[in-house]
């Protein structure tokens, strides 16, 4: 298993257990304890957990507190590529397509990139990826957020109330029974704009997003058309309520 894999792994289990020992992690993880305490060291270093004597424990989510982009490529990378992939095979040539910011995202413009669209992007590496053959990128103005590579402020809004889109494709930090929320002023108001230039939203987001709430809302669940997500929860059930498509990948 490669040092990225069993590392996602890790997270996965950090995300269903308040703490692990090591020697537990190990026997699931099938590696020896030095392997993980390795491993173990490294995501701490990153902020992804924190070490305790003889394991480590999840970090709790900070409602105010957005990971690093660094940070979040690492996490469920099998996953963002499954939904990115449909999520891409779900977007027509000749589209005019809003691209959020974040990592599913930037995995889908990886994927759309060359293609006969027109490409309103929110953040830099989507510009870069799409910027290739007969894909027409826009790159709005605003302010480049550090770590995150996002554009948000008063020049980016501007810029999306005068546009109109067919597709927005979302990222969220979290989801819950009361909507779509994001960690960051910012983006959020960002978003929002994107969701009402746009006929339709799809919003792209591992099983990990769901059921925990961000410090800043965005839009209510019946604003997004359809949910593209890795795996089949009750916390679905909330979609389902509100009439938004879910599709697992």
């Amino acid at each position: 298993m490669l040092p990225l894999e069993r590392q996602t792994r890790i997270l996965d289990l950090m995300d269903a257990h308040e703490t692990l020992l090591t020697q537990e992690i190990a026997e699931k993880v099938g590696v020896s304890e030095a392997t993980i305490r390795r491993d173990l060291q490294g995501l701490a270093e990153r902020g992804l957990v924190s070490r305790t004597h003889g394991g480590a424990m999840r970090l709790e989510r900070n409602i105010a507190r957005e990971p690093a982009f660094a940070a979040k490529s690492v996490r469920m990378p099998a996953e963002k590529m499954a939904i990115a992939d449909y999520a891409a095979s779900q977007v027509p040539d000749g589209a005019t397509v809003i691209f959020d910011a974040g990592t599913t995202i930037l995995e889908v413009a990886r994927r759309l990139a060359g293609r006969p669209l027109t490409a309103i992007t929110l953040d830099l590496p989507a510009a870069q990826a799409l910027a290739i053959g007969e894909t027409e990128v826009l790159l709005l103005g605003g302010r480049v957020r550090s770590n995150s590579f996002s554009i948000t402020g008063p020049w980016t809004e501007e810029h999306l109330r005068n546009l109109r889109a067919d597709l927005f494709l979302m990222g969220a930090h979290a989801v819950d029974e009361r909507g779509i929320s994001n960690a960051v002023i910012e983006e959020a108001v960002v978003k929002r704009l994107a969701v009402e230039a746009s006929h339709a939203t799809m919003l792209l987001a591992d099983h990990t997003k769901f059921g925990w709430r961000a410090m800043t809302q965005v839009c209510a669940l019946d604003r997004i058309g359809r949910v593209i997500s890795d795996r089949r929860t009750k916390k679905y059930d909330w979609l389902r309520e509100a009439g938004v498509t879910l599709n697992v990948v």
